[in-house]
């Protein structure tokens, strides 16, 4: 992105500095190679290795969000949202593998943000599972 050698703090030369996306999300584990199998299996999100996860392009959303919140539990810090296609089939997958999904139709509201279904991860991690309304 071409902008003036005088810019504002983000510009170096003729060149601006920008942030284009989110590139990891490092944290800790008490069993890193047993979650790192768990999300591998449940949402096909890969370890560390010669090929790291490509994702699709998309929006993210990076909110923090009040101390306070009831959005998610108090204890945890925060909240993994991943977006997927076809919520129903993957609500149904993950039920027949045995976890617990949660939803609920305040999260939903009208419809005008998408879908929303949540699970925890084995160290109760909440994961919430976003489907974006269809465009149009």
């Amino acid at each position: 992105m071409k902008g003036s050698s005088g810019g504002g703090p983000f510009a170096l030369g003729m060149v601006m500095a920008r942030v284009t996306g989110i590139g990891g999300i490092f944290f800790r584990a008490r069993d890193p190679d047993g979650l790192a199998d768990w999300y591998a299996r449940h949402f096909r999100i890969t370890p560390p290795g010669p090929q790291v996860w490509q994702q699709e392009a998309g929006g993210t959303v990076f909110a923090p969000f009040r101390a306070d919140s009831a959005y998610f539990a108090a204890d945890k810090q925060w909240m993994l949202n991943l977006r997927v296609e076809g919520l129903d089939m993957m609500i149904a997958r993950l039920r027949d593998s045995g976890l617990e999904v949660e939803t609920r139709a305040e999260w939903d509201g009208d419809g005008a943000y998408g879908r929303f279904a949540r699970v925890h991860d084995p160290e109760g991690t909440p994961i919430e599972l976003w489907e974006p309304p269809v465009p149009g």
